[in-house]
């Protein structure tokens, strides 16, 4: 009996067998039409209801059978099950895009790179024979984008949704920009590739946001709220609508607002505006925390700036007063999942939601304590052998 590895490979090739097969016997009954004789109107629909496939499994099946009795040696690679049926789809790509003349002079070779390549590979070159038959359409297609880029930001309950289409030109260089700030700042930095790449942008944004925009002549933007203190209605951020109180928190706590506070309608007064950390707190914030968020058991390095009494509840901008968390941290201080309490110079204290104590300490003792029953679990399994040895 031969091995697992090579009893998989035959069943592979005999259920590429069976799907060329399969696509062969459609393709005579597309020429005969006998799926009329069993009440469909069209070979699409016997597929669907017959074999209870997918819309678009029963159209690529039916292309398929189609492809094949326009290639003859494809159809031969494919019923000997030396080639898939995704490999057939690429085939079926280049009679719909190139044409069937090209890709029956192109057979030949063509088979040869299906027979050694996987299918990816091979549609890539029949896009690439595409390109170097009609080169015209790339220039077509890039006008075509030109007049299809937009780009649209709606507000929707729980954020941003962010839609649209770029040109060939500006998609490069906005990939470019996305992939530069979302790289790993460090080899410390374990932020999964979605949040890096938020953050990057979120980067870029503020920057821009630093230096004044070209229409308001370089004064500074700000983020407008406005809350009413008479009554129970959310606050209302400008441009999006209302937010939750502890959005409005750490929206407070990390960007620059102008809160306006209202009674019936009225205003009363504008917030602090000496509320953000200055670059010198800064670097003695991280210094004071080895470039590492401040939460116990994090050590991602891309850091946020947060008063621990909160500047909506009348905290200071001191040194004392201030710690560095990474941007999740910081989301859960504001979510009241992690609680930050004391100050610098006598230790801050990190609790749960339940107020109970979080330590790196206790992290270490209980990931001991599991490294060790572990390793008592594996000396009792490997002594099982001797035991039954001695036995006999």
């Amino acid at each position: 009996m031969g091995s697992d590895s090579e009893a998989v490979r035959a069943i592979q090739a005999a259920q590429d067998a069976l799907d060329a097969a399969k696509a062969d016997r459609l393709a005579r009954m597309d020429e005969t039409r006998a799926y009329e004789l069993e009440g469909a109107s069209t070979l699409n629909t016997w597929v669907r209801n017959e074999l209870r496939l997918s819309t678009r499994q029963t159209a690529d099946l039916v292309r398929a059978s189609s492809t094949l009795t326009y290639l003859p040696a494809v159809a031969e690679a494919a019923a000997s099950g030396a080639i898939r049926t995704e490999h057939v789809a690429a085939f079926t790509y280049g009679i719909k895009h190139i044409g069937a003349g090209k890709i029956i002079d192109a057979e030949p070779w063509l088979l040869e790179v299906a027979r050694t390549c996987a299918p990816l590979e091979l549609l890539r070159v029949v896009r690439a024979l595409r390109e170097a038959v009609f080169p015209d359409d790339l220039d077509k297609a890039w006008a075509e984008g030109m007049d299809r880029q937009d780009i649209q930001v709606v507000p929707v309950p729980d954020g941003w949704h962010v839609t649209g289409f770029l040109s060939v030109a500006i998609g490069a260089k906005f990939k470019a920009v996305l992939d530069s700030v979302a790289k790993p700042i460090d080899a410390d930095d374990r932020r999964p590739g979605s949040e890096r790449r938020v953050d990057g942008f979120d980067t870029v944004l503020t920057k821009i946001l630093e230096s004044g925009l070209p229409s308001d002549k370089g004064v500074r933007p700000h983020l407008s709220i406005t809350f009413d203190t008479a009554t129970d209605t959310p606050a209302k951020l400008a441009g999006y609508g209302s937010i939750g109180p502890r959005l409005l928190d750490y929206l407070s706590c990390g960007t620059d607002i102008t809160p306006v506070h209202t009674r019936n309608g009225q205003v009363l007064d504008v917030g602090r505006t000496q509320r953000l950390a200055t670059l010198r707190q800064r670097r003695a914030i991280t210094a004071r925390q080895d470039d590492e968020c401040a939460a116990p058991g994090c050590r991602n390095t891309h850091l946020e700036i947060h008063h621990v009494i909160w500047w909506s509840k009348g905290g200071k901008t001191d040194l004392d007063q201030l710690i560095g968390l990474c941007s999740r941290c910081h989301h859960l201080v504001h979510r009241e999942l992690l609680i930050v309490s004391g100050n610098a110079l006598h230790g801050f204290r990190f609790a749960n939601h339940d107020n109970r104590a979080i330590r790196a300490e206790f992290k270490v003792r209980v990931a001991r304590h599991r490294h060790e029953r572990q390793m008592r679990k594996a000396q009792v399994t490997d002594r099982k052998p001797e035991l039954a040895i001695s036995r006999s």
